[in-house]
């Protein structure tokens, strides 16, 4: 088994010192280790943002795209070869603005990817700005008078799309949230994983805020109880639950379509001698 330092580069960070982001990172790196997985067999997606650099910082298999198109991508590499753990990581701007039509038919389509969504309520990348996510009433430099319109609630309606796995997590409890990231990666379908994440330079809300809020869902919560995953996921108080919210086992995208069901792509002898041209 090898360890995190495997997974490290030396490409230097864009990030703000202190932010979150680098929470997220040490989870996913343990994640790895944890399965026991090499640098040749994971494939991470990003599009734009400061959440889509963090496979920029990781040694393994890297494709960085356009603004809120990674799933299709992803998609795409997974159906390919679906020998590889294929991840897509994103911003709450990235995924359910740019990228909301690709999520809503992802949740449809059931690829075996997992897709981890940095939730900080802003755009950051862009100094700032309202996002999806942003609560009602917060004053950014953009909407100076206050932020009019409903936040989306993304587990709601993952769960109320049947997403066959939907779970939230917080950068600052690492190894719930690395346990979290494995059992989507193990789950054999979408998984959508919500991560909080508190942007120190633009946030709303820091650390501590979210320390005092955040709980662990018990062993006793029921994830397969799809009525009881909504009215968590709907909860609007003092506090924030994280964990596995709701899994099913519906069939993934290869299960229904039939010309990928029946063989690989990549086992195809029509790849085999495309690829052989690049030998």
């Amino acid at each position: 088994m090898g360890n995190a330092e495997d997974f490290k580069n030396n490409v230097s960070s864009a990030w703000c010192p202190g932010c979150s982001n680098f929470g997220i990172l040490s989870a996913l790196r343990n994640t790895f280790v944890k399965l026991n997985l090499r640098q040749q067999d994971i494939v991470i997606t990003s599009g734009i943002g400061q959440a889509a650099k963090l496979p920029h910082y990781l040694n393994c298999n890297v494709f960085n795209g356009l603004h809120g198109r990674i799933l299709p991508v992803a998609t795409a590499i997974k159906a390919v070869n679906p020998k590889l753990t294929v991840i897509s990581v994103s911003g709450d701007g990235d995924i359910y603005g740019e990228g909301g039509n690709h999520l809503l038919h992802a949740f449809r389509r059931n690829p075996d990817i997992t897709v981890l969504v940095h939730n900080n309520g802003v755009y950051a990348l862009t100094k700032g700005q309202a996002s999806p996510t942003t609560e009602l009433g917060v004053k950014t430099k953009l909407q100076f008078d206050g932020v009019k319109e409903e936040p989306m609630n993304p587990l709601v309606l993952a769960i109320a799309m049947n997403c066959s796995f939907v779970a939230r997590g917080f950068a600052g409890d690492l190894d719930f949230l690395s346990d979290i990231i494995v059992a989507g990666i193990i789950h054999r379908g979408f998984a959508l994983i919500d991560i909080i994440q508190p942007c120190l330079t633009f946030g709303v809300h820091q650390v501590p805020w979210y320390k005092d809020k955040i709980y662990r869902l018990t062993k006793d919560y029921n994830p397969n109880d799809k009525e009881a995953a909504l009215k968590k996921a709907a909860e609007d108080g003092d506090k924030i639950a994280t964990g596995i919210f709701y899994v099913n086992n519906k069939p993934t995208f290869p299960d229904i379509t039939v010309n990928l069901a029946q063989k690989p792509v990549i086992e195809k002898d029509v790849l085999k001698k495309l690829l052989k041209t690049f030998e």
